[in-house]
């Protein structure tokens, strides 16, 4: 298979071209000049210089190909505009790109379960409800979706949306956590329960390449099909993903700390002021506060289990512990 992937140089994208590599299919990846090539480089991975935001380099990079797995976005910005450029605008201009081929390639599109919007407490969202997004971030994704959308009558497109991703190779979300681990101390923000999915980068990873194959496309005139959760089946209380951290980091007990979320909202403006006087933006931003206000962030596989035929590997504990044991090797425990 001649595949195109965006986002290479990041933890999931990384992630998905070793998966590529590994299958054998011929993997092109778009890069900045400024993206860090080098673990792509190393696996033999073709790379094309190009920049989604303005579109250069991308009729070049799909010229060809069977396959776009679409997984560069932006997590943390600055601004609204900045949200909407980094990820819808990015979207359009690949969709449009896409379309202009001769024989468009399928196009996978890794969005979020911020793009739908957060759950009620033992009510994992579904497909079927319609798309309540409570951040500028998982507004922004919505609109990708929404931009690829557009060309649906041309072209063959799916959108995957995982929620919480964990796994080798991140270095951003679960280390912050960790950190808490090792004191024995996680905070949560209010004082009622919260209710979370994860998924292991690797079934992630798997449940992209499926839908590169098969799954329903985007519809005009359907809003719900082309669509999948990916996720373990299981949500998990918050304290349940404290203790299954604990463990896996050899630590007995987990203590969890409620406060208030007007302290949320505080530290995290504090956080992006901060920030922002260093010229850098922070992860912990007001549109995160958000988010962490909401008391579930849980969706349903089912209908990835049916028709894409998605199975879990890795249930939470089993799936913190292989990647623990890779923080490990790498010196980061």
């Amino acid at each position: 298979m001649r595949v195109l992937l965006t986002g290479g140089s990041g933890f999931v994208g990384g992630a998905l071209a070793r998966h590529l590599v590994q299958r054998g299919d011929a993997v092109k990846a778009l890069v900045r000049r400024s993206s860090r090539s080098e673990a792509l480089r190393a696996l033999g991975v073709e790379l094309v210089e190009g920049d989604l935001t303005t579109g250069e380099g991308l009729d070049r990079a799909l010229a060809g190909v069977e396959v776009v797995h679409h997984v560069a976005g932006v997590t943390k910005a600055a601004s609204e505009e900045g949200y909407q450029r980094g990820n819808a605008e990015a979207t359009r201009l690949l969709a449009e790109a896409a379309v202009r081929q001769s024989t468009p390639p399928r196009l996978v599109v890794c969005s979020s379960l911020a793009a739908a919007g957060p759950a009620r407490l033992d009510r994992p969202r579904s497909e079927a409800e319609v798309p309540r997004p409570v951040s500028l971030y998982g507004r922004s994704k919505l609109a990708a979706e929404e931009a690829v959308r557009a060309h649906a009558r041309v072209l063959q497109a799916i959108v995957l949306r995982p929620p919480f991703v964990y796994g080798p190779g991140d270095e951003v979300n679960l280390p912050p956590l960790m950190a808490m681990a090792r004191h024995g101390l996680f905070l949560k923000s209010g004082f009622g329960p919260k209710q979370f999915s994860f998924i292991h980068v690797d079934d992630l990873c798997e449940a992209l390449i499926t839908a590169g194959a098969r799954g329903e496309t985007l519809s005009s005139d359907d809003p719900v099909r082309g669509i999948y959760f990916v996720a373990d089946p299981r949500p998990y209380a918050w304290e349940e993903f404290c203790q299954a951290l604990s463990h896996g980091l050899g630590r007995q007990g987990a203590r969890v700390v409620s406060v208030p979320e007007a302290v949320g909202w505080l530290a995290a403006a504090c956080s992006e002021l901060a920030a922002r006087l260093q010229g850098k933006v922070s992860i912990l931003n007001r549109d995160k506060a958000r988010e962490m206000a909401e008391e579930a962030w849980t969706c349903s596989p089912e209908r990835a289990m049916s028709e894409l035929d998605f199975r879990a590997r890795y249930p939470l504990e089993e799936g913190l512990a292989h990647t623990i044991a890779w923080y490990r090797q790498q010196g980061m425990v």
